[in-house]
């Protein structure tokens, strides 16, 4: 009996993944206020929150393409958040009354954009990693072409919400929790977050058990692109404008939050919640290499040998796919 009690509890860690990118990003908070002598703790965690909301906003709509199954993601994300931070700037035109509208532009960019995805798979039959790349140059070509130049300034109500604390606890962040909870709630709650899972677990018996699986990958690409939209309206009042290569660093990011934060990157398993301790842990990793002086080059390796590491330890559950 107690050999069967101990094969059904396999402990905190082998059965949530995730807390591994919690864990990891509060070592490193640790270490950078060691050697710091704890100067500047406080600074550090309110900016890490801030920018973990961006990676966050960015991983929720990847964390849905990803469940899907393997080999689809979305790589047109970085040109997403660069076009529609520039249409949400032009909309809005730095007037407070315009702020809903400049919002609404940018995630009807990112309809229309997750609609050309699509197309491009669908249609075309292009693989997923493909389509999204290939889509990528084309945005960031409209990107180009439509915001060349442009350096419009964010409304005033607009930048003091995306740069504004109260308790030290960013705006931003108490905004993309309350997303989460909705994401969340989206994912284990209704039919198609259901259907999701299903599709990324085996996809040929979601088929035969009636789910439109052509429909939900359909909204999935649609809702990844309206998420890095936001992220890209967002992101821009934060910066004082929209720039080209604003969402550059965000391509691999978005990946990484996904699959440090727990989610199979085989499909049918995801987590909401890893996606925050993932994108406090990549931000403070970078945070902590920046105090230790580590050179650019250096930095970049050890950032990538680190999360390898921390995808090896946690390991998660295999895929019931054969």
């Amino acid at each position: 009996m107690t050999a069967v009690r101990a094969g059904r509890s396999p402990g905190l860690l082998a059965g949530r993944p995730w807390l591994f990118s919690f864990i990891g990003a509060a070592l490193i908070f640790l270490a950078t206020i060691a050697f710091t002598g704890g100067m500047g703790a406080t600074d550090i965690l309110t900016t890490a929150l801030t920018f973990a909301t961006m990676y966050v906003i960015v991983g929720l709509g990847q964390m849905f393409v990803v469940t899907t199954g393997p080999g689809n993601v979305d790589l047109s994300i970085p040109a997403t958040i660069a076009l529609a931070g520039a249409v949400a700037m032009v909309v809005m035109d730095g007037s407070d009354a315009r702020i809903a509208l400049g919002l609404a532009a940018a995630i009807g960019t990112g309809v229309l954009v997750g609609c050309f995805n699509f197309a491009l798979i669908r249609l075309l039959s292009i693989p997923p990693i493909i389509a999204t790349l290939s889509a990528s140059f084309l945005i960031q070509s409209v990107a180009i072409v439509y915001g060349r130049g442009l350096r419009v300034r964010p409304p005033e109500s607009f930048a003091s919400f995306t740069t504004g604390r109260i308790l030290g606890i960013p705006y931003l962040a108490i905004a993309t929790l309350l997303l989460c909870i909705v994401m969340a709630v989206v994912l284990h709650r209704t039919v198609y977050g259901r259907s999701v899972s299903a599709i990324g677990q085996n996809t040929r018996a979601a088929g035969l058990a009636g789910i439109r699986v052509d429909r939900v990958r359909f909204f999935t690409y649609v809702l990844s692109a309206m998420l890095a939209s936001l992220c890209g309206a967002v992101l821009a009042g934060f910066s004082g404008g929209s720039s080209l290569n604003m969402g550059e660093e965000y391509l691999l990011a978005s990946i990484a939050v996904v699959v440090v934060g727990g989610s199979l990157v085989s499909g049918g398993q995801s987590n909401v919640a890893g996606l925050w301790g993932a994108s406090l842990f990549l931000y403070l990793l970078v945070t902590m290499l920046n105090t230790f002086g580590v050179g650019a080059g250096l930095r970049l390796l050890l950032t990538g040998l680190i999360i390898i590491a921390i995808i090896t330890i946690a390991g998660g559950p295999k895929s019931g796919r054969s």
